[in-house]
């Protein structure tokens, strides 16, 4: 169990539910629709790396179970506590839709739901244990995820 620890990270669950999803695309096409699917990922990538330059610029880790310095909650973190996993699920749909793979679509409700049990509920523990009145207050403006 020790191993598949190492491996628990949204980016591999990502990597397995696109992967299903393309399987579900060539075992099951139906016609997609490639440009609003590009469109939704290139949106969903855009989200992760804006996320991902403000939590660098503020220092602190975006590494899932690390110990935050700073709470970030300005940017794109005022649209989304969860912008990184957000962008994520936008890829997911976005490349459902760019493979022709709409059957695989409630793949991202899954996804989701598998992200916020494994990370985003442990994470805001972490997040209201360091920040406390502040984190609260931040939670009550701004949605977990849209």
């Amino acid at each position: 169990m020790g191993s598949l620890k190492a491996i628990d990270y949204p980016p591999v669950w990502l990597a397995a539910f696109l992967g299903a999803s393309w399987a579900l695309g060539r075992i099951l096409p139906l016609p997609g629709l490639p440009v609003t699917g590009l469109i939704l990922a290139g949106c969903g990538v855009a989200l992760m790396v804006a996320a991902l330059v403000q939590m660098m610029l503020a220092r602190t880790t975006f590494v899932p179970r690390k110990e935050p310095r700073t709470l970030v909650s300005r940017g794109v973190f005022a649209m989304s506590r969860n912008p990184i996993y957000l962008g994520d699920a936008l890829i997911l749909a976005g490349l459902s839709l760019y493979w022709g793979a709409l059957l695989a679509l409630p793949l991202v409700a899954v996804f989701v739901a598998i992200i916020n049990r494994r990370f985003i509920r442990g994470e805001e523990a972490v997040l209201r244990q360091s920040f406390g009145a502040e984190f609260d207050a931040y939670c009550g403006r701004t949605r977990r995820w849209l």
